[in-house]
């Protein structure tokens, strides 16, 4: 091989070991100066500050929430996790709890549920579950209990339950057989057990077995006498007080 080659070889060879070193000192120098970031939730501000310095960061407190889980000063939460790769000197920005979130619970017994509702409402807080419950001497729509109850402490930003009074239950009665008996009666003896009349229709009498259908006469307005063909609820149905029974007359 000449002389000439043979030096030209070596150059590139020199120049390619040449490179080779210079990229592998280059991510070295780049990969030094990464660090893993360190768990900092957990930990008062202080010891996450020393936590950071140990590994060239800074710790920065950028917010502050209320937390019934994380205890009052305690690192919540933190950007970078644990774990990410960061060069030296990056900010690791955390959040700080300020603790359960204390609050005053009033008093919204004796009102309505919308009263109620709103007072809660007003005060930042939840209304939670509601419950129904029949109380003879109580009126309807009443908030008769609450939980927790008024003044409770140590409460965390709560839900408030209520029970509600629906008064008392509205007797039951069995519906009648009032077919065949005339309106007028029927009316009396509803109006007697707390019930009404609801829609009274007259019904055309049915046809006799081979009598030619006439044509309808003019609908008349049920009276006194009309007589009850059918009725609505059925007889033997259960029935509240209030209750509306409409009939079918002749």
């Amino acid at each position: 091989m000449p002389k000439f080659l043979r030096l030209l070889l070596m150059a590139l060879v020199l120049m390619t070991v040449a490179l080779i070193s210079a990229l592998t000192s280059m991510q070295l120098a780049i990969h030094g100066r990464e660090v893993t970031v360190p768990k900092l939730v957990g930990l008062n501000p202080v010891d996450a500050e020393h936590a950071g310095a140990s590994f060239g960061l800074q710790v920065v407190i950028e917010r502050q929430f209320y937390s019934p889980d994380v205890p009052e000063g305690k690192i919540m939460t933190q950007m970078p996790p644990p774990g990410t790769k960061v060069r030296r000197g990056w900010s690791v920005r955390v959040a700080q709890s300020l603790g359960p979130q204390r609050v005053a619970i009033p008093d919204v017994t004796g009102g309505s549920e919308r009263i109620a509702e709103l007072n809660l409402t007003r005060r930042g807080l939840t209304l939670g579950s509601v419950a129904h419950i029949a109380l003879p001497e109580t009126s309807p729509d009443r908030v008769v209990s609450q939980s927790p109850p008024a003044n409770a402490s140590g409460v965390a930003a709560p839900k408030i339950s209520l029970l509600i009074s629906d008064g008392p239950e509205p007797q039951e009665f069995v519906m009648p057989n009032l077919t065949g008996q005339p309106l007028g009666s029927a009316t009396l003896a509803l109006q007697d057990a707390g019930m009404k009349v609801g829609k009274v229709s007259v019904v055309p009498p049915a046809p006799q077995p081979g009598e030619v259908q006439p044509a309808p006469p003019p609908v008349s307005e049920p009276s006194p006498a009309s007589m009850i063909v059918t009725q609505t609820p059925a007889p033997g149905q259960k029935i509240t007080a209030g209750t509306a029974v409409a009939f079918e007359v002749r």
